[in-house]
């Protein structure tokens, strides 16, 4: 019997969970027609883990630990990646995460913006090219394509 073409077609539904720090501006939930900006921040691999804590070491969750005289007007979402994983398996739970903050924190859709430091750098390249249309810029630091 001769090889027949088929094609396959399913909807698939996958469960996702990440732990995240938030920081959000002195003035948020003042103005309730107020939209902010968004910085969404991937951590390197060292702060991997469940411990959240671990990501306050390094970049920009350390700078809001301790923040400069300045007043921060964006709101921050700083996921944590699962022990064991990398952010390029996290995918689905990242933009799952980033619908939920855009529609929870009042975020302008237009001010979103993406960085991340190694392989958060990296998951930050990986996640625009998934999704460009997400982003007002990208800032990857030490992120290998």
């Amino acid at each position: 019997m001769p090889q027949q073409p088929h094609t396959f077609q399913a909807q698939i539904t996958k469960a996702v969970s990440l732990n995240y720090l938030l920081s959000l501006p002195k003035d948020f939930g003042r103005d309730s027609a107020q939209r902010f900006p968004l910085i969404f921040f991937l951590h390197g691999v060292g702060e991997r883990g469940d411990d959240l804590e671990k990501l306050k070491q390094e970049g920009l969750p350390k700078l809001l630990e301790n923040p400069p005289d300045f007043v921060n007007p964006f709101v921050v979402v700083s996921p944590q990646c699962p022990a064991e994983s990398d952010w390029s398996l996290e995918m689905d739970a990242l933009i799952a995460l980033l619908d939920d903050a855009i529609e929870k924190y009042a975020i302008d859709p237009r001010r979103v913006y993406l960085t991340g430091l190694s392989m958060g750098g990296r998951g930050a390249w990986q996640l625009a090219a998934l999704h460009p249309n997400y982003f007002a810029a990208l800032a990857p630091i030490c992120g290998a394509r």
